[in-house]
């Protein structure tokens, strides 16, 4: 996108290089990004180098030159679900030879194993089975925290929140109320996808809508919840649908203060009923955390989840305005199941070196990014 000096033809001025020049100055401002400024960023044909050294800029200013990692484990309790979504790998029907159901005493050992293992969070999510009722989560949850009451319970994206409440015929407020008191600690951010109703429509048409994902978080932020929001990105969505959602989450931001970190998260195609389509190039990986970081200013924290980008963009991200690699993930399923080629889990010295050859102060942290000193 140029255009040419009618006064001089061999002079061309770059639209893209005006356009990146006053939004450099915004964010070395510290000033907000407009819809179309996030709109122009996502353009395949803007530098994504400059863009990723914007975001450099602004996470360096928020956070210096820390980045952080836990030490956590996942725990998805059933497969079986009844929404079956296109974009899912990872759901069955109750009688499908690999549909599953953990027993008590598995969920037990399960978290004692991460436990052991110096873990100060479980993340919990899964399938919403069609013979489960809420005291049935309700239960598991009672059931982690009983046997490990020293590890963080994050669990159940909105979207299973969200049909608790249905299942229940109770106020979501009042749900998460039953939850808290059984010991859960924060919200994950799953379930948000691409909050636009018609991208919903064709990927997970029965599911929660958007607005019901963003009426759970803003509950749970008033209740004293911290949560997550993520991005499923790279299927059906257009670039101003991906602006639209990121919006979305800004204006909730704005509102209640309540989310803690914000996560990109690349779509895997393979298993899906989507798996005609193309993965995500590294490129719109890197673009997408970077524009995230800059439009994103009122979130303190990105996280380039290794699980789904693979360990070298993940790694590459902490340049781009990532600053969270998340953690050692024990046991994640959902997006393995999906195609993701990365490892089953990482080590505490292998996420502190990632870190350390990015250029990075290693830094652990709790589920509430508190320090935690071994």
């Amino acid at each position: 996108m140029t255009r040419t000096n009618p006064q001089n033809e061999d002079e061309i001025v770059s639209e893209e290089s005006v356009l990146l020049d006053q939004i450099a100055q915004k964010v070395d401002a510290a000033e907000r990004l407009s819809a179309a400024e996030a709109e122009f960023l996502f353009q395949p044909g803007v530098d994504v180098h400059e863009v990723g050294r914007l975001a450099d800029r602004a996470r360096r200013r928020r956070l210096g030159n820390v980045a952080y990692y836990n030490v956590n484990a996942h725990l998805n309790p059933t497969n079986v679900c009844i929404y079956r979504c296109r974009l899912c790998a990872y759901s069955r029907d109750a009688d499908d030879a690999d549909a599953y159901v953990m027993p008590d005493e598995d969920v037990v050992a399960r978290a004692r194993e991460a436990a052991a293992a110096g873990a100060t969070e479980l993340h919990v999510v899964g399938g919403l089975h069609p013979d489960k009722g809420f005291d049935w989560y309700l239960g598991l949850v009672r059931l982690l925290h009983d046997a490990c009451p020293e590890v963080h319970i994050k669990a159940f994206t909105a979207v299973e929140i969200a049909r608790f409440a249905e299942l229940a015929r109770q106020p979501v407020g009042k749900v998460l109320e039953q939850l808290i008191e059984a010991g859960l600690g924060s919200l994950p951010g799953g379930g948000a996808e691409i909050l636009d109703p018609h991208v919903r429509a064709e990927i997970c048409p029965h599911k929660a809508d958007g607005r019901a994902w963003l009426d759970v978080h803003r509950t749970a932020h008033r209740l004293g919840l911290r949560s997550n929001a993520t991005m499923l990105y790279g299927h059906v969505e257009t670039l101003e649908q991906r602006v639209d959602h990121l919006l979305q989450l800004r204006r909730l931001q704005d509102e209640t203060g309540g989310f803690q970190a914000f996560v990109p998260l690349c779509f895997h195609p393979e298993g899906t009923r989507l798996a005609h389509l193309a993965k995500t190039s590294p490129v719109d990986d890197l673009r997408t955390v970077a524009v995230s970081r800059l439009f994103l200013d009122n979130f303190d924290h990105v996280k380039a989840y290794w699980i789904t980008l693979g360990i070298g963009i993940a790694q590459t991200a902490l340049a781009y305005g990532a600053d969270d690699l998340d953690g050692t993930v024990r046991y994640e399923e959902i997006h393995h199941r999906a195609g993701s080629d990365s490892p089953e889990a990482l080590s505490v010295a292998q996420l502190r070196r990632l870190i350390g050859e990015a250029g990075f102060q290693p830094v652990e942290r709790d589920t509430l990014y508190r320090r935690v000193e071994r």
